[in-house]
């Protein structure tokens, strides 16, 4: 498969990343949504029967290790894109946590490992950078590949308050003559599609605020 380069992922120089590492600690409402991301992803764990070989990719500044870590006889792989996201994560998180942590630099649409090499993908925070049917579609057949067994994903859906808000300001942006280049919305029924069009199945699927929030996170298994 041919390699899928998305603009968005040049942007993540290491004063990036380090904005990136500290964002999601800025003020109360960041703090609480931290909180809120650590639960449904621990929830979704527990859904994919808290897998013992996980590939939390892209890994980001390693935000999700410390929950990941959680159980102490997890073999971790982390992966991201960006090398300076890689080695944020590495200087950031706690010690004791990275010790745990196996790193690597790949591409989500083409991991460099093998079919069935792990129990589980952790994927927050990457597919509502994606707008395209066709690269989510690789996306999700490339995860299919590489899971032995389940999926944990996040992205932005329709059906909210905030959905209904971002529709509205996206029509600003084309009245304006500017582009969105970045974060996208998916309907359900398409994300739907495409995740069953890839060889899954949804085994649950949790909102961050249901009726109001955009983010969902998606627990998937590899159909028989």
């Amino acid at each position: 498969m041919p390699n899928i380069e998305l603009e968005f992922s040049q942007k993540y120089t290491s004063e990036h990343a380090q904005e990136y590492l500290l964002k999601h600690q800025d003020g109360l409402a960041r703090r609480l949504s931290n909180w809120r991301d650590f639960q449904l992803a621990r929830q979704a764990l527990k859904q994919a029967g808290d897998p013992t070989l996980v590939l939390d990719l892209p890994c980001g500044a390693g935000r999700f290790w410390p929950l990941l870590a959680e159980n102490p006889n997890r073999v971790i792989i982390a992966a991201d894109n960006s090398k300076a996201m890689l080695e944020t994560a590495l200087a950031a998180q706690p010690p004791e946590v990275v010790a745990r942590i196996n790193t690597f630099q790949t591409s989500a649409f083409a991991i460099d490992l093998d079919n069935n090499a792990v129990d589980c993908i952790f994927c927050i925070r990457l597919l509502h950078h994606i707008a395209e049917h066709d690269h989510r579609l690789a996306l999700l057949q490339e995860f299919h590949r590489v899971t032995r067994d389940t999926v944990i994903l996040s992205l932005w859906v329709d059906g909210n308050y905030k959905a209904w808000k971002r529709k509205r300001l996206e029509q600003q942006r084309v009245d304006q003559g500017k582009k969105n280049e970045n974060r996208f919305v998916v309907k359900r029924d398409t994300i739907k599609s495409e995740i069953i069009q890839a060889g899954f199945t949804i085994l649950h699927q949790q909102d961050f605020l249901p009726g109001y929030a955009m983010w969902r996170i998606y627990t998937l298994r590899k159909a028989a």
